[in-house]
């Protein structure tokens, strides 16, 4: 059972139903994919960046791994720091 329909105008134009926008989160100057499944197209928000890409901007090396002395040693310090009178 389809969800909503539309019209497509002489110029090649649809317009995406109200609440097809509302669920898709779209309104004005929105981008939308289309992508084409065997007899089937698929349109959907389109999204600037992959969750792959975005993850690569903000971790673009792994961090070194610290032994589990050394946090111990720098909590030490970190807390001795906080707590010694002035």
């Amino acid at each position: 059972m389809p969800i909503a329909h539309s019209k497509l105008t002489a110029q090649g134009q649809i317009s995406v139903p109200a609440e097809i926008r509302r669920k898709l989160g779209i309104g004005p100057g929105s981008l939308l994919e289309w992508h084409e499944d065997g007899e089937q197209v698929i349109v959907r928000r389109a999204g600037r960046y992959s969750s792959q890409e975005v993850h690569q901007a903000l971790f673009p090396a792994p961090p070194p791994a610290a032994e589990p002395l050394d946090r111990k040693a720098a909590i030490r310090k970190y807390m001795k720091r906080k707590h010694t009178r002035k």
